[in-house]
């Protein structure tokens, strides 16, 4: 239920921006955010946490968005899939099984990942601890006008 807000709240905001004679929204600037300062909100399919720092446009991008999640052991966010937004994943803990190109990477903390565009992508904590880990999507100029709906943003 969360998620489906969270993409109608989006539609509705990108919709807003769309209307002629309303004001694009503000270009995120420079900034340094303390993990105190995120809030933590419960999130759904299999995520116990997820955790929001931004979701802006920039200079040079119509979107960033940075956010962190806690995935228990065992537990996947969502079943394997593709959009046409790249994303890198840094695990921060625990222990992910990861679908890249094709193929299944076992990786740990300190490991980076790169989804590339439209390439099918999925994750599972393989761990017996929580991972937590730090996802960074983007939209380049154009990407988000060019999407049918938002996309769900729980890797």
């Amino acid at each position: 239920m969360g998620k489906v807000l969270l993409a109608l709240v989006v539609g509705i905001a990108i919709g807003a921006a769309a209307i002629p004679g309303r004001a694009a929204p503000p270009v995120m600037g420079s900034r340094a955010v303390s993990w105190e300062e995120i809030q933590a909100m419960p999130a759904g399919k299999g995520i116990t946490q997820a955790r929001h720092v931004f979701k802006d446009p920039t200079a040079t991008l119509d979107e960033l968005e940075l956010h962190v999640s806690t995935l228990p052991p065992g537990q996947s966010p969502h079943p394997p899939h593709k959009h046409p937004d790249e994303e890198i994943v840094i695990i921060k803990e625990g222990t992910v099984e990861a679908m890249v190109g094709g193929q299944t990477r076992r990786v740990g903390p300190g490991s980076v990942i790169f989804q590339a565009s439209n390439q099918m992508h999925g994750m599972r904590n393989v761990g017996d601890v929580p991972a937590v880990y730090h996802v960074i999507r983007w939209n380049s100029p154009g990407m988000l006008k060019a999407r049918p709906s938002p996309t769900p943003s729980g890797d």
